[in-house]
């Protein structure tokens, strides 16, 4: 872009392969940002909740995916307009930081935009309307703080972490067994847990899958689950209080690193050449041997010579065992990843209660289990299910489950689902709006109304006329100054949030507000888009 003068000393713009780009400006510009921002909020509003709806998703190479997850279906979607990838980012964000709320995120940021549009049309400057929404977010986030609720739990009672749990996973396609995996998303972050620090490593939780089975079979190892089997049909299948070798060196001959021939021009030097190899590989055993491993972990492969010694020599086997689930067998085991043979000591051994190979089905297929271990600080989430798709978007939402379960963990404020937070902060936002004189009440009292969009999707998505069905809840609120009532989804017949049990962490809350607003204020400051045409 290049700035020139006519004649006259005006000014113009030159644009660089002018023909080939377009141009929008001002109001233009903001009305086509906010359009494009409402299309992705509008994908995703339907799957809000738990009676939401799921989405497939084919990608170019032909993989479905089903899920009702707000940032995998966006992150999955081929998405073009730049404004539409800020929404993409913006879910992704939400995910990373908190893990759950991601398709609340989305259609909260989308009806800020439709409510800014409204006020945009009636004249009001966007830098005003983005600073009445700052405002707003405020109020909302200290109105989230008041509202909230801390509780406590122990190793003991691990009631209300497993009552949140099951409201992330209510809204999920596993929800006819969420009491179940709510329990073992629960367990598992206790196991890893350091509730001094109020910290939680979800590295050390693995998260592995099987097709076969029925999702009731899902089960928590407080262990490590390796999909690998023995490397000779003959080992034994189960070891008692094994010594573990873990190995990242090849258990083979070292090859000649420079391209030296051997020559062999007898049958007697073949036969020392092959005893040496023999030999070497002899050594090896009787290393792990000598030092008392009755396992070895390895991560390479060896031949089948190899194999068929350590078969012989009575030395369990696995080899081909990948790099992260090494490191967690270490951590589990309390070993050390051996990288050189001459480094193999006692020391170094980790030890496991057990050690079994378990088939499945009918099939081949086969899993090495490493249980009761010295340090039980890794642990595994074996799901089973009918199909692949299943499975994938079990592990999606066990992931949402462990989030939450970890969130609370470090800051154990509540407050209550159903779109009860929501219209509360919506009637303390409107509230507040007359305090401020200036065009910022519009801005404000726009936000409110927003704020309204998430419980209006809660009961448009489940069936209810969502209009009257949030008056009736709002009016609630108001007349018993209760906090706590949402929207029935489940049709249980109250709208008490806390006899539904319906809970959500409050920093995922106040995380929904605050991307929301900077994303819908960093739309709002775009008036001027000069993109390559289409054609």
């Amino acid at each position: 872009m290049a700035l020139a003068f006519d004649e006259y000393g005006r000014p113009f713009i030159i644009l660089k392969e002018q023909e080939q780009k377009t141009r929008l400006r001002g109001l233009d510009a903001q009305k086509a940002n906010i359009a494009s921002g409402k299309a992705v909020a509008r994908i995703l509003r339907t799957s809000l909740g738990p009676k939401g709806m799921d989405k497939m998703l084919q990608s170019p190479d032909g993989d479905v995916t089903i899920t009702n997850d707000g940032a995998t279906i966006l992150e999955q979607m081929d998405v073009d307009n730049q404004i539409a990838k800020l929404m993409v980012e913006l879910s992704r964000s939400q995910d990373y930081e908190i893990g759950d709320g991601t398709t609340g995120v989305v259609v909260m940021a989308g009806a800020l935009l439709e409510q800014a549009e409204r006020l945009l049309e009636r004249g009001i400057h966007p830098i005003r309307v983005a600073e009445g929404y700052e405002l707003a977010s405020r109020i909302a986030v200290d109105h989230l703080e008041h509202i909230a609720q801390k509780f406590d739990f122990g190793e003991t009672n691990l009631e209300p972490l497993i009552q949140t749990c099951m409201t992330t996973l209510s809204s999920k396609i596993v929800n006819r067994c969420k009491r179940n995996l709510a329990e073992i998303a629960v367990k598992a972050v206790v196991a890893v847990a350091d509730l001094e620090r109020r910290d939680v490593n979800l590295d050390l939780i693995k998260v592995e899958g099987k097709v076969g089975g029925k999702l009731e079979d899902t089960e928590l190892v407080y262990g490590i689950i390796v999909d690998k089997d023995m490397s000779h049909p003959q080992m034994p299948k189960q070891i008692e209080d094994s010594k573990i070798a873990i190995l990242t060196c090849p258990f083979e001959p070292p090859k000649p690193k420079t391209k030296h021939k051997v020559d062999i021009d007898s049958v007697e030097k073949f036969e020392t050449l092959r005893q040496q190899e023999q030999k070497y590989f002899d050594d090896m055993v009787q290393k792990c041997k000598d030092v008392g491993a009755t396992l070895v972990i390895c991560q390479w492969g060896f031949d089948d010579e190899a194999n068929h010694l350590l078969m012989h020599r009575n030395l369990p086997a696995v080899r081909w065992v990948g790099g992260v689930e090494l490191e967690l067998i270490a951590i589990a085991t309390g070993g050390r990843i051996v990288p050189r043979f001459q480094e193999l000591t006692s020391e170094k051994l980790g030890k496991a209660g057990l050690v079994r190979e378990k088939a499945f089905g009918t099939t081949k297929d086969r899993m090495i289990y490493i249980e009761h271990c010295a340090n039980s600080r890794a642990v595994t989430i074996f799901i089973r299910g009918g199909n692949k798709m299943m499975i994938e978007e079990t592990k999606r939402s066990i992931h949402d489950a462990l989030c939450v379960a970890r969130n609370l963990i470090r800051n154990n404020s509540i407050v209550y689902g159903g779109g009860s937070a929501e219209i509360s902060c919506s009637v303390a936002v409107e509230a507040a709006a007359d305090k401020y004189p200036g065009v910022e009440q519009y801005a404000i009292r726009a936000f409110a109304d927003a704020l309204d969009s998430v419980p209006m999707a809660l009961a448009e998505n489940s069936g209810l006329q969502p209009i009257e069905t949030l008056s009736a809840v709002k009016s609630q609120q108001i007349k018993e100054n209760n906090p706590y009532c949402g929207i029935d989804c489940n049709d249980v017949g109250t709208n008490d949030m806390r006899k539904q049990n319906v809970f959500e962490t409050l920093i995922g809350k106040q995380q929904q507000v605050l991307l929301a607003t900077q994303v819908v204020k960093m739309i709002l400051k775009i008036d001027d888009v000069i993109s390559s045409s289409d054609y």
